[in-house]
């Protein structure tokens, strides 16, 4: 009994002093948006998810204003095949034709959207689902490289009054990357430039890209090599040396680009590591790979 109650005294200790090491960023980052691109193994595995609502939540009831961004592509290609549609890709993008397209619309705004809203919800949360074309969120646009893609779109403007007043009401924003042009047209757009744009426009203090990798690496086969902290300028260069590679460029390119229009930081965390937004957000070390303007390097 002596060597469990001095057990149970340890873990009550170390709960103090995690609560302690947070209060500092919890009254730094109160009232102040953060932007969390949701994907990866933390969608797909059932108690990654939980954890991820859950500290969605945890957010929001110290003070913070998340918002959710969401892909689906795995749940996407899963319906294309029960359908009869065989999932096409070119150039690490999705052929998305007319039919593709309304599959990609019923899975990311019926069901995966919802599914998020209905967790957060369950969670003690209040969500709200929304994709691009509710309240002229999103407007969109072709993608501009030369591909034959059918209906793959990019982000042209981002009009945050409805977020913002959900925001102040208290709810969560879900918002899918779903978005029309002008003419109504429905384009599938990548979600980590959706959250990319969402926090530029939102002047968000963080953008976080919840990945299954541990960060950016000197050496992409040695997770020791995590690189913990960096500014634009390094991003860049990393990239120019092939140090950045392969799918890792684009989420780099969409955080030095979210940061050039004002969120202060940018994160790449893995996903994969349970309570892995509260650990980068509200800890010293943290778990990721930070990216920051080089006018707040030094804080």
């Amino acid at each position: 009994m002596k060597n469990e109650s001095e057990f149970y005294r340890r873990e009550e200790a170390t709960r103090v002093r995690v609560l302690s090491e947070a209060l500092p960023y919890i009254q730094q980052f109160a009232g102040r948006s953060i932007v969390i691109k949701y994907g990866g193994a933390a969608m797909k595995d059932s108690n990654l998810k939980d954890k991820v609502i859950r500290d969605v939540v945890f957010l929001a009831c110290v003070g913070l204003r998340p918002v959710v961004v969401h892909g689906g592509g795995p749940e996407i290609n899963s319906w294309l095949t029960k359908l009869g549609i065989e999932p096409q890709f070119k150039n690490g993008l999705r052929v998305t034709d007319a039919a593709t397209m309304d599959v990609v619309e019923m899975v990311l705004v019926g069901r995966v959207n919802k599914e998020i809203v209905a967790l957060i919800n369950q969670a003690g949360g209040a969500a709200v689902g929304l994709c691009g074309t509710d309240g002229n969120l999103i407007k969109a646009r072709p993608q501009s490289k030369n591909e034959d893609v059918g209906f793959v779109g990019e982000v042209a403007s981002v009009d945050i009054k409805l977020l913002e007043s959900l925001m102040d009401s208290g709810y969560i924003p879900v918002v899918s990357s779903v978005a029309a042009d002008e003419t109504g047209q429905a384009y599938n757009i990548n979600a980590d430039t959706v959250a990319g744009e969402i926090a530029a426009a939102l002047g968000a203090e963080k953008l976080m890209l919840l990945t299954d990798t541990v960060g950016i690496l000197r050496d992409y086969q040695d997770p020791a090599t995590l690189i913990p902290k960096l500014d634009i300028q390094e991003a860049r260069s990393l990239i120019t040396e092939g140090v950045v590679a392969g799918g890792m460029i684009p989420k780099v390119n969409c955080c030095v680009r979210s940061l050039a229009q004002g969120v202060r930081a940018a994160h790449i965390i893995d996903g994969r590591v349970p309570h892995a937004l509260l650990l980068e957000t509200f800890t010293d070390e943290g778990i990721g790979s930070m990216i920051v303007a080089s006018e707040f390097y030094a804080t």
